[in-house]
């Protein structure tokens, strides 16, 4: 099990659930901060049926600091979707990774191979896991009891992307689908769900080819859908190849669909091959589309339908400006920053409109020539979109970043007023803390840290819910 590089170090699982009432500060908590930072990632029960365990297949745990009355409290839990519950019920895997039917047991066939181990939000008041090959998993808010898989009254029966993107204007959750008509299928869909978690909207289009399609774009006007030559085939992982591979050639095709309905269908717009798991934004300019891409020229981490890897070197991801023209269908693609980094984040507040500040995680040194570790980040970066000022904070060495994730000071606060919450991983003490920056002054460091005397795994994703008391005072 443990020759697998997933498996090791701050990779490996953490057996136990646990819960802290009062974590170890340092620093002064910001005054006004009150809420909840979950943060979900992989953790799998039990060791991989089959030796090509990728990270972004281990059952789901989520990871929650309440920060409240001037205190730090932690509780992890296992995210007990059915693929955990049959699993911990046989004491043993049963699923392939990624739910390979050539590697899984014969009694897993047709049940569902979900891990809810990618992001986490809120939404209506409601609490939800998710995993892009499934629908949302809901939790219980308050206690992070699972609740199931939900299909919102009956009309949701495919997958639910990972990042869904919520439009601040009118509190609609807008997501997307790849895979919609099963594994290795090109059938997307797009939908919306409004503020109290009713299904609005769900439309379905094709795409040029079979991709695994992890995040999107939104505007005020349209929604935009990256198609990146990262591949999926059945044919293939029947064969005991590679489900999803880097297929260079194909190109990278963007599909941009209008919100409202006022033309019918998608229109598609190529690029050459590039890849990009994480958009920070993206708006209008007249008749372009400016977004914000963390983007690397193949994808990280990914080997070839040949089972070849290919040059680290083309697999870092850096922020890249996309100008996308609707009327000529011209895509130019011109990197900002040269800082190896990923998990983009920005004032949500500003979704699909103009912003200036961006967040993101980052390598300011030699990068690791290792594609497994290409991810794992010591430094944050504050970029300033418009002047070009860029500042960081890094890590002792050794030490480990998560993706930065904004909570503003107050629900009217000027754009980027507010706090940075990530983790950080102390390689020597392999322990975990919690820390708050200071948005507008990262460089200075955490304002405050929480002390776990545990390790929270390497994870994906996370979100802050804000005390719905604050809102009222």
């Amino acid at each position: 099990m443990h020759s697998n590089p997933y498996l090791q170090g701050n990779f490996a699982p953490v057996a136990t659930e646990s819960s802290v009432t009062e974590l170890r500060l340092t620093g002064q908590l910001p005054a006004g901060l009150s809420g909840t930072l979950c943060r979900v990632g992989p953790n799998p029960q039990f060791a991989p049926r089959d030796g090509d365990y990728h990270w972004f297949a281990g059952d789901g745990m989520l990871h929650a600091f309440d920060i409240r009355d001037g205190r730090v409290a932690y509780r992890n839990r296992w995210i007990r979707t059915p693929k955990w519950q049959l699993e911990h019920g046989a004491g043993q895997a049963l699923f392939g990774t990624f739910g390979n039917p050539a590697t899984s047991h014969p009694v897993t066939a047709g049940l569902c191979s979900g891990t809810a181990n990618t992001n986490v939000l809120w939404h209506g008041g409601r609490l939800f896991a998710l995993e892009e090959a499934h629908q949302p998993f809901e939790l219980d808010p308050v206690t992070l009891a699972s609740k199931g898989h939900q299909d919102f009254a009956g009309r949701l029966h495919a997958p639910f992307t990972a990042h869904p993107r919520t439009d601040p204007r009118s509190g609609a959750l807008h997501f997307f689908a790849y895979a919609a008509e099963g594994a290795g299928t090109s059938t997307m869909l797009a939908g919306v769900l409004d503020p109290d978690c009713h299904l609005t909207r769900l439309e379905s289009f094709s795409a040029p080819y079979a991709s695994m399609v992890h995040d999107f774009m939104l505007t005020e006007h349209y929604a935009l859908y990256p198609v990146m030559p990262l591949t999926a085939s059945i044919t293939r992982a029947m064969h005991g190849e590679p489900m999803y591979a880097w297929s260079p050639g194909k190109g990278t095709h963007v599909g941009v669909m209008r919100r409202d309905g006022a033309e019918r269908g998608i229109r598609w717009f190529e690029t050459g091959d590039c890849h990009a798991f994480h958009f920070m934004n993206a708006w209008e300019e007249g008749a372009c589309i400016v977004a914000h891409a963390m983007q690397s020229e193949r994808a990280p981490g990914w080997a070839d339908e040949h089972g070849r890897m290919g040059d680290p070197a083309r697999m870092v991801a850096r922020l890249c400006r996309w100008r996308i023209d609707v009327r000529s269908g011209r895509i130019q693609r011109d990197y900002i920053d040269d800082l190896p980094a990923e998990f983009p984040r920005f004032d949500e507040r500003y979704t699909g409109i103009p912003h200036r500040f961006g967040f993101y995680a980052c390598h300011v040194d030699a990068l690791v020539r290792d594609p497994h570790h290409n991810l794992l980040f010591a430094s944050l970066a504050r970029l300033d979109l418009v002047s070009g000022e860029r500042t960081l904070y890094t890590l002792p060495d050794g030490d480990v970043i998560s993706e930065p994730v904004f909570a503003p000071a107050a629900v009217d606060a000027p754009e980027g007023q507010g706090w940075l919450l990530a983790v950080a991983w102390r390689a020597r003490e392999n322990r975990s803390d919690l820390l708050i920056f200071d948005a507008q002054d990262l460089a200075a460091g955490p304002v405050a840290s929480a002390a776990l005397a545990r390790r929270v795994p390497f994870g994906f994703h996370g979100n802050w819910h804000a005390d719905p008391r604050r809102s009222e005072q």
